[in-house]
């Protein structure tokens, strides 16, 4: 019996979402014969790099926008020092990665310096097997791009398109999601949730994500869906106690933690409010949940509000009046819905992707 390829994820425990985009690529790889299995590229690094990367990420979001905004467009600039520091941690994962990848017959990252470590390795040929990375963000960014990479994979079209400027090739493969996302939910799902939730039948509800530390000004956008006269308020405040706490006791507002349940939430709102454009959003787009972008957080959050709303994906708000509107545009929709596009296809898909470098051509599995 032949032994079943394998393939090593990068990626790391920095928010949710490149971990999500992890779990779901192995468990579609495993459907199709490749062992895959997820290491957090952080842990590769040395403990002044973990702290740096993990630590300094939410505080500098929550009290520094403005600085956390420059070191984001500072990347950008390869001589600059955000850009220097980022390519020391780069090259000091690269042996460690080299030996994680040692039996790997082909590397994957969903974090974008574990992509530029892979480059780099496969530019110099010290890597002797295929190297992809896969996008989790809508925008973009130098981080993500590497010319050494074999396939630079995202989610839309409209990241292709705005990868370009970077001189490489990226194509659209689909979202990385789970399989509940994409399932029509019961009609009934949305009375039971929402009277678990306290929430009445016949009111619009907005469902406010900020992803899993819950970052950003997330009680702007609960003080602006406030002028709405009917709207309902549910904020996922993730892992984000003081946020919790913070918003406890509003009218018209229900404050979550850490739910596993999210399609069933989304089944029971009617417009999902973001701030990131992460993988909340991916999954909204993919339940066929509207999404729309209100005060996105600095940096990569508003590079991903723009592409967002450049392609009409999601739309940017800039302002309460637009919110509250928006809220009644969206408020009326089917009980009982489907994806809007066929977001996930045996041949669009990130695991057929890289099925390809490691077994030639795909390998075709049940949907699901």
């Amino acid at each position: 019996m032949s032994q079943r390829p394998r393939v090593l994820v990068l990626s790391a425990a920095i928010g949710q979402g490149h971990d999500g985009a992890a779990r779901e690529l192995v468990r579609r790889l495993d459907r199709r014969g490749v062992d895959a299995h997820v290491l957090d590229w952080t842990d590769l690094l040395p403990a002044w790099g973990r702290r740096l990367l993990r630590d300094l990420y939410a505080p500098s979001v929550h009290h520094t926008p403005a600085l956390f905004d420059r070191i984001f467009r500072d990347l950008e600039h390869p001589r600059r020092p955000a850009s220097l520091v980022t390519r020391r941690l780069t090259r000091l994962a690269e042996e460690p990665v080299l030996a994680a990848a040692a039996d790997a017959d082909a590397v994957v990252a969903t974090y974008p310096p574990a992509g530029q470590t892979l480059g780099r390795l496969r530019l110099d040929g010290r890597l002797g097997v295929p190297a992809l990375t896969f996008l989790t963000d809508p925008a973009a960014h130098r981080l993500w791009c590497h010319p050494g990479l074999d396939d630079h994979l995202t989610v839309t079209d409209a990241t292709a398109l705005d990868g370009a400027r970077y001189g490489v090739a990226l194509r659209s493969v689909g979202p990385l999601c789970a399989p509940r996302f994409s399932r029509p939910m019961p009609v009934a799902t949305r009375g039971r949730v929402r009277a678990e939730l306290g929430v009445p039948d016949d009111v619009p509800v907005a469902l406010l994500v900020c992803g899993s530390l819950g970052m950003g000004d997330v009680e702007h956008a609960v003080d602006a869906l406030g002028r709405h006269p009917r709207a309902w308020a549910v904020v996922a405040c993730g892992r984000n106690a003081e946020l919790r706490a913070r918003l406890a006791g509003r009218e018209r507002v229900v404050t979550l933690g850490w739910r596993d349940d999210v399609p069933e939430l989304m089944a029971a709102a009617d417009v999902l409010v973001h701030n990131a454009g992460g993988l909340s959003c991916t999954e909204a787009l993919v339940a066929g949940l509207p999404a729309i972008t209100y005060r996105p957080i600095p940096g990569h959050g508003r590079a991903n509000a723009a592409v967002l709303d450049d392609a009409g994906i999601a739309p940017w708000l800039h302002g309460p009046d637009e919110l509250v509107e928006a809220i009644d545009t969206y408020g009326a929709r089917p009980l009982r819905r489907r994806p809007p596009r066929p977001w996930w296809t045996e041949e669009r898909d990130a695991s057929a992707a890289v099925a390809r470098h490691v077994l030639g051509e795909p390998v075709l599995v049940a949907a699901g």
